[in-house]
């Protein structure tokens, strides 16, 4: 039985997606796999193609706002390979009925964004079409241009590197709850708190992480769905390596836990689309976080990649193994907020 919402699972995905890939081509070096945010495809001379693929759905406080996560959202993916996005191309789809407004609005957030990041939209399609109930991003495909030695995928970290973290846990979670159900959030945790998960919405981007911390990590990613606790899992587990998390270490915005907490959702597993997970050599950690807070983006170091084990410190001393998220919390949520 499949999901009823969200990513695919792994045992379906193992099972039904992975043997079936098309004709084999020796200059993919990196295909799909678990946890690694895009795909690169070799060019010769040393020089590479990263590619990624989203869709990017909408909800009723975000239409205003689905141009900017479109473009950030799919670009994150490239950038986390350690090279600049480039190009795209994208499917929007709308439902009958869309005005001429929302679809200028969402198209110049589009077309402003990706002139921000140096983006060139190559090619798309965008259509109406029955059954959709809100203008949605049925497939964003960003590309990047760069060479092998640049390359940063999930894969790549180390044994020994350091386990550093941007922004702390649950980003995407605080940011969309916050907005959608400011009103009742308002009336039980109060305006400020409220404005300030509202504004964790723009922070679900890494592409400016990545652009600071790529030229001295090994590794990076992005931890979307399953949050933090899965993004460092898939990392060790996309690199075949071990690695220590420390509960203590670990950030969770004031906002972000006051949302959680509302909702009765676990944070450190909720979905946190903006946090980057990075692997890096020890001599490197503390520049990397010095870089990063001087471009604005707080950094932690909450632990280490090491041989063989995947273990979760807890803040009492407990040690307990770390395991792959099997179902992200922030979807009751945000069903609950949406009254479905």
């Amino acid at each position: 039985m499949l999901p009823q919402i969200g990513k695919l699972d792994r045992e379906s995905f193992d099972k039904i997606i992975f043997p079936h890939l098309g004709r084999k081509d020796p200059s993919v070096i990196i295909g799909p796999r678990h946890g690694v945010d895009a795909g690169v495809v070799d060019l010769g001379d040393g020089k590479v193609m990263v590619l990624k693929i989203d869709p990017t759905f909408s909800m009723p406080a975000l239409q205003e706002h689905l141009g900017w996560a479109i473009v950030h959202i799919c670009a994150s993916d490239v950038a986390c390979l350690g090279v600049v996005p480039r190009y795209m191309t994208i499917c929007l789809l709308l439902p009958p009925g869309t005005s001429d407004e929302l679809l200028e609005t969402i198209w110049t957030q589009v077309s402003g964004e990706c002139e921000k990041l140096g983006i060139a939209i190559v090619g798309g399609h965008t259509g109406i079409f029955p059954g959709i109930s809100m203008p949605l991003n049925g497939g964003c495909c960003v590309i990047g241009l760069g060479t092998r030695e640049q390359l940063t995928p999930a894969s790549n970290a180390r044994a020994g590197d350091k386990l550093i973290v941007t922004k702390g846990a649950a980003i995407e979670a605080g940011g969309i709850l916050a907005m959608e159900g400011e009103k009742d959030l308002v009336r039980a945790l109060g305006r400020d708190i409220v404005e300030a998960g509202k504004k964790r919405f723009w922070d679900m981007s890494v592409v400016q992480d990545c652009r600071v911390a790529g030229p001295n990590a090994h590794a990076m990613h992005d931890a979307t769905e399953g949050g933090l606790i899965n993004g460092v899992y898939e990392m060790a587990a996309a690199s075949e390596i071990g690695v220590t998390l420390y509960e203590d270490r670990i950030f969770i915005p004031e906002e972000c836990r006051a949302i959680c907490d509302h909702f009765n959702i676990d944070p450190l597993i909720s979905i946190s689309e903006g946090t980057l997970v990075i692997a890096a050599a020890p001599d490197k950690a503390s520049g990397i976080i010095a870089d990063l807070g001087q471009n604005g983006i707080q950094a932690w170091d909450m632990g280490e990649f090491t041989a063989k084990d995947r273990i979760f410190v807890r803040k009492n001393g407990a040690a307990e193994e770390l395991k792959p998220v099997q179902a992200d919390p922030f979807w009751n949520a945000f069903f609950q907020v949406m009254g479905a």
